[in-house]
């Protein structure tokens, strides 16, 4: 194994990884990915509409009901779908840019604490919460 001492840090307080700010309070979205998605316009093509997808697609963990808000724009990525960025598109739209603006911060647990593990399994689907 072989480091690159270039890319490490040690003796951090905070640090990004893979697009994530990890520090003593817990995973926060990085704030310069947020300025960019702050500032972005709403789509006016398909293109648009994969790229802003992607952007936010990445924050999805943070944003409650995802799927739900983004199924709008979703839609319109269709074939045979006529792009017509309607109010609903836009509502949605807005709602995810501040959804990702002001995402809420993951904290680990608390190690020293017992934990349940509750899991639920299906003929498709296996699903696990951790209590």
């Amino acid at each position: 194994m072989v480091l690159n001492w270039e890319k490490c840090h040690f003796m951090v307080q905070e640090g990004i990884v893979l697009d994530h700010k990890i520090s003593a309070r817990g995973i926060d979205v990085d704030q310069a990915k947020i300025d960019v998605i702050e500032k972005l316009p709403p789509p006016i093509n398909v293109k648009g509409i994969q790229s802003f997808l992607g952007h936010v697609g990445f924050y999805r963990r943070f944003i409650k009901d995802f799927s739900r808000i983004v199924r709008p724009l979703s839609n319109l990525l269709n074939k045979d779908v006529v792009f017509k960025l309607d109010e609903e598109c836009l509502t949605g739209f807005q709602t995810l840019k501040t959804s990702v603006v002001s995402a809420p911060i993951i904290v680990a647990p608390d190690w020293s604490k017992k934990f349940e593990l509750m899991c639920d399994v299906r003929d498709y689907a296996v699903g696990v919460a951790l209590g």
